[in-house]
């Protein structure tokens, strides 16, 4: 096929250069990438570190769309990641029957792949859908490389430091993880410790707002290590437990167990109904009441604070948005950065070293979902939490 590369190049160099403007950055160049290449769709799948479980399609366009969010399976990864200086055909029955059934229904009987290597490793595979029997030609296989090579750039620029310098995510769970229970820690044990040197002197409020704090902060604790035993579970336990559930009722019961100070300030714009989501029901509250912790904490005042869900073709989600400081456009996750380090740095207004955003990133993501963050129009930011939907079926986008 004849490929106009000046116009692909002009394209791909326009959407790089809006890059810190636009969220929908990786959807432009996987769009564009599938057009230059007369493909059906293209897939973009994240790479889990080693051997680990949690690889999932994290873009998706065209008849793959329905993959969107979806586990990639270790034998679809082995195959994916021969070397090979140009991109290649994978077999579809390396997929499992459902996936294989789905592309079959949309008239794909081909899959082109090429593995994205950052930082010295294998971190994307970009995936093309072809009719039955379709091959790469010349141009074809220079739009797909072209095309992944501009992800590679977007993804390396983006890319923490941390994973630069190749600091294990153990390794910085813990270091966070430390920094954060050592706040309500040290606040207990002030207070107790003035209780206890000082309870002939202190008058009855000053003893009474004295366990105020310690309860407070005990209950923080109670809920961090919660978060923590969540987090720790394992992979497999945690995969054995997704299935379809109903993301509204989930979410009413988490608002309704919020703690009082903080449903005064949410607003429920839910719809009456909606498609089943496909996750793990019981890690949702402790989600929720992280998101809306935190959109309490960055908007002082009384303002409401707003939670509202609703649904694609693809996906099952809900936002919570507040009025609060923001976000700098420049610092707004994309596809490309993790929610929890929105507020990275020694120099923040506000207390925390963003354990609870870093687990809320490891839930979703373990349920194959994912976590963004951006500015709201008008002031303030939007979480929104995507959930693959749980009613997908055959033939269905």
């Amino acid at each position: 096929m004849g490929v106009a590369f000046r116009e692909l190049i002009f394209d791909l160099a326009a959407i790089v250069e809006d890059a810190h403007h636009d969220q929908n950055v990786l959807d432009r160049v996987m769009r564009l990438g599938e057009r230059s290449l007369g493909a059906l769709g293209l897939t973009l799948g994240e790479l889990a570190d080693g051997d680990a479980p949690g690889s999932r399609i994290v873009a998706a366009t065209g008849a793959s769309s329905w993959a969107l969010g979806r586990p990639i399976g270790a034998d679809v990864v082995k195959a994916s990641l021969q070397p090979s200086p140009a991109p290649y055909p994978i077999e579809l029955d390396i997929l499992e029957d459902l996936a294989i059934a789905q592309l079959k229904a949309l008239g794909i009987g081909s899959i082109q792949v090429y593995p994205i290597y950052i930082h010295g490793r294998a971190a994307l595979i970009l995936a093309a859908f072809f009719a039955e029997g379709a091959a790469l030609d010349a141009d074809q296989t220079a739009v797909m490389k072209l095309v992944a090579a501009c992800i590679g750039y977007l993804y390396r620029r983006e890319t923490p430091e941390h994973a630069a310098r190749g600091i294990d995510e153990r390794e910085l769970f813990m270091a966070v993880t430390s920094h954060e229970l050592r706040t309500p820690v040290t606040v207990i044990k002030g207070y107790a410790e003035t209780l206890r040197d000082h309870w002939d002197r202190l008058t009855e409020p000053q003893r009474i707002e004295s366990a105020r704090v310690i309860g407070q902060r005990a209950t923080e604790l109670a809920r961090m290590v919660d978060r923590l035993l969540e987090a720790s579970t394992a992979s497999e336990a945690i995969s054995s437990r997704i299935a379809p559930f109903d993301l509204l009722e989930s979410l009413r019961k988490a608002a309704a167990d919020l703690p009082g100070y903080l449903r005064k300030r949410l607003h429920m714009k839910l719809p009456p109904q909606l498609p089943p989501a496909l996750g793990y029901r019981s890690g949702l509250a402790s989600v929720v009441v992280e998101l809306v912790t935190n959109a309490h904490k960055y908007s002082p005042g009384s303002g409401p604070i707003v939670l509202s869900a609703d649904s694609d073709g693809r996906t099952v989600f809900f936002r919570v948005a507040d009025r609060g400081i923001g976000i700098p456009a420049d610092r707004a996750p994309n596809t490309f950065e993790r929610f929890w380090q929105g507020e990275a740095g020694d120099d923040r207004r506000y207390g925390g070293a963003g354990l609870g955003l870093f687990l809320v990133r490891k839930t979703i993501e373990r349920q194959n979902g994912w976590v963004s963050l951006r500015p709201r129009d008008g002031g303030g930011t939007v979480a929104e939490v995507r959930l693959p939907r749980g009613d997908i079926g055959v033939g269905e986008a």
